[in-house]
């Protein structure tokens, strides 16, 4: 699968703070294909000095052992294979960006046609909101984004909107402005990606539909034991 790679270097004047010094040594780009964008990837370095690769997260509901509040990656390399060898890409990308050269890797360059991808839909639908369910993006077997979100929108027409994080901007609204983390580049393959998560999504809903007209059909036919009991003395 072809992908590309960019890094930009964050230099020490943009990081450094007397009180809190940060880790970070840059962020990381990735796009498969040329058609689907992968931002905010961190390049960190621990405090034994050694330099690792952390996804976009995003904070969830759970709580660990402790108290404290569990983050989830927003995508991540599915299998160890392809995980090490996209660290390994990264970190050697940044490298180059740290000797001012261009810090740019080109993965399967002869690869041709959008990215292979599948999407999983789970349908659910909450009081008071307009998601009507969450999807996940396959690339090939090797990496997965998570939180894709259905939406309804006027006259229940449905759309589809990728995962995002909330920046410092403010907008015409007075409302903080959201940018996505993932998301497709091309108008072809945007089309074909959210025509994909729609159709599933209905199939989806259909067959959930369906499944609870079955149950409610079965509970039709289910005699009262009650009912029988009442209705049949004792002998």
């Amino acid at each position: 699968m072809k992908y590309s790679i960019r890094v930009n270097e964050v230099k020490d004047s943009e990081r450094q703070n007397a009180e809190n010094p940060s880790h970070l040594r840059g962020f990381a780009t990735l796009v498969f294909g040329d058609d689907f964008k992968v931002t905010n990837i961190a390049v960190l370095e621990s405090s034994e000095g050694k330099l690792f690769v952390s996804m976009p997260r995003y904070k969830s509901s759970e709580r660990d052992e402790s108290g404290s509040v569990v983050y989830k990656d927003v995508c991540n390399p599915i299998t160890k294979e392809f995980r090490e060898e996209l660290y390994d890409n990264i970190l050697a990308t940044y490298e180059k960006a740290k000797d001012s050269e261009r810090g740019e890797e080109i993965i399967n360059q002869d690869e041709k046609g959008l990215p292979e991808f599948t999407v999983s839909v789970t349908p659910f639908e909450r009081e008071g909101s307009n998601v009507r369910g969450l999807a996940r993006i396959y690339f090939g077997d090797c990496f997965i984004v998570n939180n894709v979100s259905i939406l309804s929108g006027k006259e229940d027409s449905l759309f589809v909107a990728m995962p995002s994080y909330k920046t410092k901007q403010i907008g015409d609204n007075n409302k903080p402005i959201y940018k996505d983390i993932c998301y497709p580049v091309t108008k072809e393959f945007r089309e074909k990606l959210y025509t994909v998560i729609v159709n599933e999504y209905e199939q989806a809903r259909e067959k959930n539909q369906n499944r609870v007209r079955e149950n409610a059909g079965s509970q039709v036919n289910i005699p009262d034991k009650q009912q029988d009991r009442e209705a049949t003395p004792f002998r």
